[in-house]
């Protein structure tokens, strides 16, 4: 039998000793800083933090507010084409919508169009997760094996190019602009380019290596709500065509709120555009294929321009506008505090 107490030391022997090296650093004897904090260094800290926070907010503020834009919600406005696409079986009709505006001052500058969608929720987990990242890099990956059903495969086996929710709920409306001018009608030139980071269309899309896009996708199926295959997205334009398509790469990054809009266009600075859009009388022509109605959704088209900051969004000043107006009344609460117990001090001392 063996013999367990064999390994526990003799009697009379030193046992190990379990406390730390004596070293400067685990015994916790290196040198360090203890701020000593005063009355007037944590009221300097306190007003200064907030004269920052409140500077920088007025700044954010007023640059969100010097941003010119235009929403437009079309969801009633094209109210026959959206009972035509509540019925699946008329995806291959097309329905066509015009929306009439006025912009009473010009837009000045570099002039986006976003597409804006309410109560469409990207955010549901399995929703974000059907996607393929190793198809949208352009490898030959088993799709089967993907977190893409139930938008994987056709029931004859036959793969979806793109496949994920995500890639078939795509949005595919069309919205051109007009600009009437006096009694003629002038097409305003957008550009459908340069609108994805390049991240995006050099890093996580790539097309598969072919010597076209038709046989490079050959053996694959569009997604079921597509109404054309990947390949023929932009047949115009070889480099945006296929997973580098800017649509397709705006659409696949996913919003955090069921409240969000989307990159669409720019307006080309050419012609009547080079100062920006000038004002008039517009009109947004829009092929209509994106439902809403069952979830009861809303659809915008937006006309926006950009500053420093970013887009019309004041909720970064705001916020810096709130933690200025704390850290300063907090300043003055401890002012008073302070005050209030030196003069208690000091009439105790002279009793």
């Amino acid at each position: 039998m063996e013999n367990k107490t064999s390994f526990l030391p003799r009697e009379g022997e030193a046992q190990p000793s379990r406390c730390p090296d004596n070293s400067a650093f685990k015994q916790q004897r290196l040198p360090a800083w203890k701020p000593q904090l005063t009355i007037a260094s944590v009221l300097s800290c306190f007003f200064l933090t907030g004269a920052f926070c409140l500077t920088v907010g007025v700044c954010l503020v007023l640059s969100a507010n010097s941003v010119r834009e235009i929403q437009i919600d079309y969801s009633d406005k094209c109210s026959d084409c959206s009972k035509l696409r509540e019925n699946s079986s008329n995806w291959n009709k097309e329905c066509h919508c015009s929306v009439n505006f006025t912009l009473k001052e010009d837009i000045l500058g570099d002039v986006f169009m976003y597409y804006g969608l309410e109560n469409f929720y990207q955010n549901h987990r399995r929703y974000v997760m059907s996607r393929s990242d190793a198809q949208l890099l352009g490898r030959n990956v088993n799709i089967q094996r993907s977190k893409c059903a139930p938008f994987s495969t056709y029931r004859n086996g036959t793969p979806m190019a793109p496949c994920g929710a995500i890639a078939n709920s795509m949005f595919n409306d069309t919205i051109d602009l007009f600009y009437n001018r006096n009694s003629s009608v002038i097409q305003v030139p957008l550009l459908k380019t340069g609108n994805s980071w390049w991240t995006d269309k050099n890093v996580k899309f790539r097309n598969p290596e072919s010597y076209n896009l038709s046989s490079a996708f050959a053996g694959t199926a569009r997604p079921p709500y597509w109404q054309k295959p990947v390949y023929l997205l932009d047949e115009e334009d070889e480099r945006n065509n296929g997973y580098v398509n800017d649509d397709f790469i705006v659409w696949m990054r996913v919003s955090a709120f069921a409240t969000f809009r989307n990159l669409y266009r720019r307006v080309r600075r050419v012609r009547h555009f080079t100062q920006g859009l000038p004002a008039g009388n517009y009109t947004f022509r829009i092929a209509y294929n994106f439902p809403v109605t069952r979830f009861k959704g809303r659809k915008h088209v937006i006309l926006s321009t950009v500053v420093w900051s970013g887009g019309r969004n004041p909720f970064l000043g705001i916020a810096y506008l709130v933690s200025g107006t704390a850290a300063t009344l907090t300043g003055f609460v401890i002012t008073g505090i302070h005050l209030k117990l030196r003069k208690k001090k000091t009439y105790f001392q002279k009793q």
